[in-house]
Formats: structure tokens, sequence, C-alpha cells
């Protein structure tokens, strides 16, 4: 299909995936000045944040079932889920960081950690939230519903818990 700068124009509102596989198909031939050049600044620009925005959205997952792990278990059982949870999110980030090394980079950096731990505590609030959290809110936090202060300011976890402490090992 031949197409025109105007018309993939056009194209990216009614058919994004074909305006994607003419763009790509003009890049392989080396077509320049045909290429929607705007939106493919504009993807390119989203893909990245997407893709960083995934990595600490999986590292609050982490820190949000550590930190359950650490304060919020109160039999033996519970919180297996916790650690299916953390695993599947440090297999999501590896497979992110094997695709993508400056990632890793990034996520070791104090902005990022500080971030994706006050999404974690986000979470946490909105867990305590639940009726089945009732108890630990009466056990934990005296009956008062819990804010952002009542957890730790500043994140409590390194990039190298993130991704490997385990306190689960050697519990039976």
């Amino acid at each position: 299909m031949e197409l025109k700068a105007k018309s993939l124009k056009e194209l990216y509102e009614k058919d994004f995936y074909l305006w994607l596989l003419e763009n790509l198909k003009l890049l392989k031939s080396k077509e320049y000045e045909l290429l929607d050049w705007e939106h493919l600044q504009e993807e390119l620009e989203d893909m990245g944040k997407s893709l960083f925005s995934t990595v600490i959205s999986q590292m609050a997952r982490i820190m949000e079932h550590l930190y359950k792990w650490e304060n919020f278990r109160y039999i033996p059982y519970m919180g297996n889920n916790w650690v299916q949870s953390i695993n599947s999110a440090r297999r999501e980030l590896r497979r992110i960081f094997e695709d993508s090394p400056s990632l890793r980079k990034r996520a070791q950096e104090k902005e990022v950690l500080q971030k994706a731990w006050e999404m974690a505590v986000l979470d946490l609030i909105d867990w305590l939230e639940e009726p089945k959290s009732k108890r630990f809110i009466e056990t934990y936090f005296k009956g008062k519903m819990p804010t952002k202060n009542d957890f730790p300011k500043e994140y409590p976890y390194t990039f190298e818990q993130v991704m490997k402490y385990k306190p689960w090992v050697g519990l039976t």
C-alpha cells in the first residue's frame, strides 16, 4: 500500500497497527521523507515512558509485598501469595533488564526507589481499606485508618533487596 506522509497522519488516527506497519516499511526502504515523523517521535517517547513505568510498578509491587511480609504476617502460612507476587515481579524485571540494561541502572537511582516506595505505600493503604484487613488496622494502627505518615517516609528496601531479598527463606 503506497501512502504519502499526509495519509499516514490520517491513518494514525484510523488504524494504528497499519500505520505502524507502513512506517516500518518506509524505514526499511529508507524512504525517510514519507515517514510520519511527528507521531513516530511521540510513540517512541511513549514506549520509553511505558517501559520505565512498568519497572517502577513492579518495584512498588515487590516493596509492598516485602513490607506486608515483614509487618503484617501473623500466622505461618500467611503470605504465600505475597511471595508468589514478589517472584513474578522479579521475573518481569529481570526480563526487562535483560532487554534494556540501562533501565537496571536507572532503577537503582534513589529517586526511582523513592517513587516506587511511594506507590507501594498507596497500595498498602488501599489494601488496608479492604474489609479483610480490619484486623491489621485494629492491631497495628490502633483502629485508625493509616495514612502515608504511618509508613516510613523513605524507601526501606535497597535495589539489591528489591531484586533478591527473601525474608521467607528458612521459615517453616
